[in-house]
């Protein structure tokens, strides 16, 4: 499943499920899709993400295995979150809302 978040002040944002679904969580919400943050809401929903994403940074993420032919270097979940913390902040600004929809 890919999840593509919206606001009329940004440009979209597509991720997958299991990404989206946990950032979601994190923001305080139930993690349903489709779903969406009122203008009056954003702002909690941005301070929650961002204090989650400041924890996770703290705790280091295991170490995947490589394969001996390639380097793998995986993706924190602080970096996986910065489109949609942009996101928030810019919706903040221009007071607008954020929703999201499975893009499946």
């Amino acid at each position: 499943m890919l999840v593509t978040f919206s606001s009329r002040s940004s440009a979209d944002i597509i991720m997958f499920g299991d990404i989206a679904v946990h950032l979601i969580k994190l923001m305080g919400h139930r993690g349903t899709i489709p779903s969406a943050l009122t203008a009056e809401d954003v702002p909690a929903a941005l301070a929650v993400l961002e204090a989650a994403m400041e924890e996770a940074k703290q705790v280091t993420e295991p170490e995947l295995p490589a394969d001996d032919n390639e380097e793998v270097t995986p993706v924190s979940l602080h970096h996986r979150a910065l489109p949609l913390i942009k996101m928030l902040q810019t919706a903040v600004q221009d007071k607008s809302y954020v929703m999201w929809a499975d893009n499946s």
